[in-house]
């Protein structure tokens, strides 16, 4: 795999049992990109590790006055030299690959996750820890990766020169094999105390992450209610406490690089004092205790790199785990009784039909307007992703899922149950560019935009767009639209998303308070322009607007978690004193009056 062939057609199923099994999947994954970056790395540490070879024929050809040799030893130096410097351009072309790929691969089956859970996502998981794993935590991993290979090639490596020198001068090569697993894992008893300060830095980090996103997300209301001095109070004492523990875990991975410098110092004063004693009595030459002795000064070098896989290890395995667990997480918890085995033909005949709860009992028919009435707006939210078949949340498992045409939408094809069934939130999101790119969704094809635009009441908008226009016609279409629509009005916003979900042209439109931004006499003939629009469509809205109540084929009233009342806006006005209260606000002094309400009032004076 190489990076101009990313993006991957399909990342594959990872394995998310643990943190571990997750990173072993991924190396799995990059077998072939690992074995070519080991191949170069044994190259370029080989050559390294050969130059003592060269430099020692070339001490002792000139202790002999042999200037064959010294050439000889020239042309050996030259060679390695050429060997070195290949497979370093080489190696850091294939390892930095292998990071680039594989965190790609790690964002691609997030970017897939987050598609597939939706808004359901930021419900099980704190929005801060999927902004953690999706940078920071990408980068780990890939830097795991990365070094897994050089790790690989170092420890080749070791072994080799070891076998090399015994070979070479079984004297000294044999203090250098003996010594040789002492630094390589002299600094093992200290690693599960710094993978745990580790593990406990990235988790205050994530922490801290999580804090900031929380707090830059609401910085508007805390600054309303004054309380943005005690949230960055919070964040200044989480932002120490990850610098306490970042020092805690330097301290320790100090005390490792100490380590992995005292130990090869002992073996290399060992090598010379022994050596030195050899070549005095003459069981040496000169030239090869200076082979010996640069070789295992050299071989400082590949022992860095079990340092550096120990320390990739400690920061990715927590990351990986996180990854992990973001990815693990389900669409759709199966309800019991339901089968799921959806053929792709039983899923587009399931899109005609009737929507229905069986978690509320409320029923959506099939071509109508239907309105919902819901006291609780975050049970509203809820109840209006179930409707299009997000699953069941966390604080609600074993939920059934919403039915369309008696068909489970769990049970359907991702694409199947979104092309069937669209919900807006009631703040839906505005994506930058132009308003022809923003009206340029998968449709149905029989709503136009200029039929969708004046449906939402968007006449305001495209005046100012045109307004704004670069183009000397004023074409309102080609007009950006700034990142999240901030140059726009939160009712100008709310239009346009409205019209972006009408040119969709779904089986079953799921609106959350669509209109809650705009002014009355705008509302109501937005209101109007839905139901002509989606006439012999079924609509379904969340709403307590009257004016939009009035117009609804049919108002259904759902109280703790359960359809209470169903009928029409003004029967229900009259006859149930739950619903006259969510709708009117009425007080209980004022129901228990009996006073005539006065939204029935105002709809009368207005019709």
């Amino acid at each position: 795999m190489q990076i101009r062939d990313l993006p991957y057609s399909d990342p594959g199923e990872p394995d998310v049992r643990s943190g571990p099994r997750f990173l072993l999947w991924l190396g799995r994954n990059q077998l072939g990109g690992q074995l070519k970056a080991m191949a170069w790395g044994l190259l370029q540490q080989c050559g390294i590790a050969g130059l003592p070879l060269g430099v020692g024929v070339a001490v002792q050809a000139v202790v002999d006055r042999s200037g064959s040799r010294l050439a000889l030893a020239g042309g050996l130096v030259a060679l390695l030299g050429a060997a070195i410097a290949i497979g370093e351009t080489m190696l850091h072309r294939t390892a930095v690959t292998n990071w680039i790929t594989a965190a790609a691969r790690v964002q691609q089956l997030l970017a897939r996750k987050t598609a597939e859970l939706g808004s359901v996502l930021t419900r099980r998981v704190a929005a801060g820890e999927v902004v953690a794993v999706s940078t920071g935590d990408v980068e780990k991993i890939g830097w795991f990766v990365e070094a897994l290979s050089r790790f690989a090639a170092a420890a080749a490596t070791l072994v080799i020169v070891c076998v090399g020198l015994v070979v070479y001068q079984p004297a000294l090569g044999v203090v250098v094999a003996i010594g040789m697993p002492f630094l390589a894992l002299g600094a093992l008893p200290l690693l599960p105390r710094a993978t745990r300060r580790a593990d406990v830095q990235r988790e205050k980090a994530g922490r801290a992450t999580e804090l900031a996103s929380d707090t830059v997300a609401g910085l508007r209301v805390l600054r309303g209610i004054g309380g943005e001095d005690l949230f960055l109070g919070r964040y200044r004492e989480a932002s120490q406490e990850v610098r306490r523990a970042a020092v805690r875990s330097a301290r320790m991975w100090s005390l490792i690089s100490a380590v992995q410098v005292l130990l090869p110092g002992i073996l290399l004063v060992t090598v010379i004092w022994y050596g030195a004693a050899l070549a005095r009595d003459g069981r040496i030459q000169v030239g090869e205790l200076v082979t010996v002795y640069s070789a295992v000064t050299l071989l400082l070098f590949p022992l860095r790199h079990f340092e550096e896989i120990a320390m990739a290890y400690s920061f990715s395995r927590p990351s990986a785990r996180r990854a992990a667990r973001v990815l693990a997480l389900q669409r759709v918890v199966e309800p019991s009784g339901t089968d799921t085995g959806v053929s792709s033909r039983a899923a587009v005949e399931a899109r005609a039909g009737d929507l229905y709860d069986p978690a509320t009992g409320l029923l959506a028919p099939e071509g109508r307007f239907t309105a919902v009435v819901c006291g609780d707006p975050d049970a509203a939210g809820r109840l209006a992703e179930r409707l299009g078949g997000h699953g069941a949340d966390a604080d609600a498992e074993g939920q059934p899922s919403a039915l369309l045409g008696g068909v489970a939408l769990d049970g359907l094809p991702l694409d199947a149950a979104r092309a069937a069934v669209l919900v807006q939130d009631k703040d839906p999101v505005l994506l930058s560019g132009t308003l022809r790119e923003l009206l340029d969704v998968p449709s149905s094809g029989r709503v136009t935009a200029d039929a969708a635009l004046a449906a939402a009441q968007c006449g305001d908008v495209l005046d100012a767009l045109a307004q704004a226009s670069a183009d000397s016609d004023g074409d309102p279409m080609r007009t950006r639209i700034t990142e999240r629509g901030r140059s726009l009005s939160g009712g100008q916003r709310q239009r346009l998303a409205l019209a972006r979900s009408l040119v969709t042209d779904p089986a079953v439109l799921v609106l959350d308070e669509p209109t809650s931004a705009v002014d009355s006499h705008t509302e109501s003939r937005v209101a109007d322009g839905v139901r002509r629009l989606r006439a012999g469509r079924t609509t379904v809205v969340f709403s307590s607007s009257p004016l939009l109540l009035d117009l609804a084929d049919r108002v259904v009233l759902v109280h703790d978690g359960e359809v209470v009342s169903v009928g029409v806006h003004r029967d229900l006005l009259r006859t149930d004193a739950r619903y006259r209260a969510v709708v009117t606000r009425e007080t209980d002094d004022e129901q228990d009056g009996g006073e005539e309400p006065k939204a029935l009032e105002t709809l009368e004076e207005t019709a």
